[in-house]
């Protein structure tokens, strides 16, 4: 096999030897069937952008700022002389002899006008060519582009396009502004500078049949109690809820394996019935609105009774000052509960603050009892949801389906707002329905179209 192969090598090198002695070499045609590239048309583009520069010169461009302020500087120098002929004439030799003067700079300021004329009639005249030669430029340069068969240009434009966006990311980020830093410094956290995640990103048992809902832990539990997860689905018309499910690891939440329901009502909706998915979990009971009233509710989960305290008559309830954003309205959502290292706060809106948000702080004795309050200038109609961190109120407003934003912020000891945060929330459903804090794990709890959520918040 060897043999036979090496002889047919020889064989190939014999017949190239022997035509090469001959002289019979090989020729190949090329031939390119591409048009050929204008190379005129790009150096008529080159000299016209060049007589556009000459034309636009810093000298040309300055010549009218020339002109105005001489005629600035004769005029001003008019009115003294004008000034001092009208207190000093004499009406003999002195008076004729400063009314010459002041002709003679009449006369050249009616020259300086007809040169600043002129000079405008030019440039109007330049600016005309000027446009028509940067028009002609555009259009031969696209045509030269169909030659740009690689798309070098193309691939050129997408990473300027790429580089401007980096840009803009490294703006955005270097423009977040941290929160008021007082109270913060007292918990020990610093300041929060930004939010990643989602960490956990489930679909709860239920599946996607309810889209309202909340979830989330004990915000000062009882011994025993630390690792308990609760959860409430809105599950008559997306508005009522009237029991709550109970967990004991966070495994068994996502899996949905051996749940405890505790029931507020027999049905929905009744009396004591949740209504809207804004509540917390704090001490072994549910802070959330009753239905159809304007007290806030404290279900306690081991006695399973139900006791509460009224807002002020002109808060908000039954939809009348919702979360909200221009797409949508999130129905009963009136007030919002949240609870801190200090304990638990509603958050609500009244016409005698008309329509912005008030911080209520709910002392957690048996019943209730609505303690200091805040004023803000938020308007509650211009959020889609809030949490507290430290006794400091944060907003969040909708951007668009993707991105959720921390814009606003109220601390509660300096009584100081802020609106120029520009801390984002990557959503993965477009609408977030419940979002409250955890001061145990320093997570953001988010119900968000069914599935549930959490989100670091990371300080400095």
């Amino acid at each position: 096999m060897i043999q036979s192969n090496l002889f047919i090598v020889m064989s190939i090198i014999a017949v190239i030897s022997s035509q090469s002695v001959r002289g019979k070499d090989c020729v190949c045609e090329l031939q390119n069937s591409e048009s050929a590239f204008p190379e005129s048309k790009l150096v008529r583009v080159e000299i016209t952008a060049v007589e556009c520069l000459r034309n636009i010169s810093s000298e040309k461009r300055t010549e009218v700022d020339r002109l105005v302020l001489g005629l600035q500087h004769r005029l001003k120098q008019l009115n003294e002389n004008v000034a001092m002929l009208e207190k000093e004439d004499n009406g003999n030799l002195y008076g004729a002899v400063s009314l010459r003067i002041i002709q003679l700079e009449l006369a050249e300021l009616q020259d300086l006008l007809d040169k600043l004329s002129r000079t405008n009639t030019n440039n109007q005249q330049l600016s005309t060519e000027i446009a028509d030669q940067l028009q002609d430029m555009k259009n031969t340069m696209e045509e030269l582009e169909s030659f740009d068969s690689t798309m070098v240009i193309l691939k050129q434009r997408e990473n300027e396009r790429i580089k401007r966006d980096l840009k803009l990311c490294e703006k955005e980020l270097n423009a977040t502004t941290p929160p008021p830093t007082p109270f913060m410094g007292n918990c020990g956290l610093g300041q929060m500078v930004n939010v990643s995640g989602p960490k956990i990103y489930s679909l709860t048992v239920y599946g996607t049949s309810y889209s309202f809902g909340a979830w989330g832990r004990d915000a000062n539990p009882a011994p025993g109690d630390e690792n308990k997860y609760w959860l409430v689905v809105l599950s008559s018309s997306n508005a009522y809820g009237h029991y709550v499910r109970q967990y004991n690891s966070m495994s068994t939440i996502l899996l949905g394996i051996g749940p405890t329901d505790i029931h507020i009502s027999s049905s929905n909706p009744t009396t004591n019935t949740i209504q809207g998915p804004n509540m917390v979990m704090y001490e072994n009971s549910l802070y959330y609105n009753c239905y159809n009233t304007l007290n806030v509710c404290k279900f306690n989960m081991t006695t399973r009774s139900v006791t509460n305290v009224a807002l002020p008559s002109d808060a908000g309830f039954n939809s009348k000052f919702p979360f909200a954003h221009l797409g949508t309205t999130y129905a009963y959502t009136d007030m919002d509960f949240a609870a801190d290292e200090s304990g638990v706060y509603v958050i609500y809106a009244t016409t005698s603050n008309f329509g912005n948000v008030v911080i209520g702080k709910v002392e957690t004795s048996t019943p209730p009892v609505l303690n200091q309050t805040w004023s803000t200038t938020l308007h509650k109609k211009t959020v889609t949801n809030t949490f507290m961190v430290c006794g400091v109120l944060y907003a969040t407003r909708y951007l668009d389906k993707d991105t959720e934003e921390i814009f606003y912020s109220f601390d509660t000891k300096t009584n100081t707002e802020r609106y120029d945060w520009r801390i984002h929330i990557r959503k993965m459903q477009a609408n977030i329905k419940f979002l409250n804090y955890d001061s145990r794990d320093h997570l953001l709890y988010v119900y968000s179209d069914a599935y549930v959520l959490t989100y670091d918040i990371m300080f400095q």
